[in-house]
């Protein structure tokens, strides 16, 4: 069975996501503070952990460092209140997969657990690497969602190898932020361009020799990017 563990300090959002997913079949675990949540995360293997940022205790950043620092790759869903663009700045920097804004719909945020999720399983299950494109030393298959330099696997966060995939896809075109951020993000409100920025940096730094002269992922000022392959 799926698990995903909860550290939500706000007791009736909590409990209604607790008994919401509960029903949708996933076993669910909570915690209210930073503590007690990091202390759960580091005992036992979660398959997706909703993590608020605004915590008693350890706040959702300080959790998240600790547990990738200690090689925990539970995908990680984070809560931030609507227009805290440092919040995903910050996030997406120390290994966030995906963020969903307070207040949310509950079929967004059932739609991003489920997308978390099959992209956990696809990751675990396609061991096998036929059609995966390779420019340079670098090898990235848009089926198992890896990207792989010099033979070491390099982690992006889902809504980075979501901007990967579109760039690939679109190569050697010129792709404008605005399309950029509408193919990854859709409609919503709380992604500008900055957030779109940073994970073009987490990309680069994936797929390039040096992120500061790229190869492969170029800047078109006053328009957007294109990958040359």
């Amino acid at each position: 069975m799926t698990r995903i563990l909860i550290v939500e300090d706000e007791e009736s959002l909590a409990k209604g996501l607790v008994d919401v997913l509960t029903v949708k079949g996933y076993e669910v675990s909570w915690e209210s503070d930073g503590h007690s949540g990091l202390e759960a995360a580091m005992k036992t293997t979660f398959d997706l952990i909703l993590l608020d940022i605004e915590l008693p205790g350890l706040n959702g950043f300080e959790i998240l460092k600790a547990l990738r620092g200690a090689g925990k790759d539970s995908r990680v869903l984070m809560l931030t209140a609507r227009g805290a663009e440092l919040d995903r700045v910050l996030g997406f920097e120390w290994g966030v997969d995906d963020y969903v804004c307070k207040p949310f719909s509950l079929s967004e945020l059932l739609g991003r657990i489920k997308a978390l999720l099959r992209r956990s399983v696809t990751v675990q299950e396609s061991p096998q690497e036929e059609g995966a494109l390779i420019f340079g030393d670098v090898r990235v298959d848009l089926d198992a969602f890896k990207v792989i330099r010099g033979g070491m696997e390099i982690r992006l966060s889902a809504r980075a190898f979501e901007l990967l995939r579109f760039l690939v896809e679109h190569s050697g075109e010129v792709v404008s932020r605005d399309q950029l951020i509408d193919a990854v993000w859709g409609e919503e409100e709380c992604i500008t361009q900055r957030t779109l920025n940073n994970l073009v940096v987490k990309i680069r730094q994936a797929i390039e020799q040096s992120a500061d002269e790229p190869a492969f992922l170029k800047t078109v000022h006053g328009v957007g990017y294109r990958l040359e392959l």
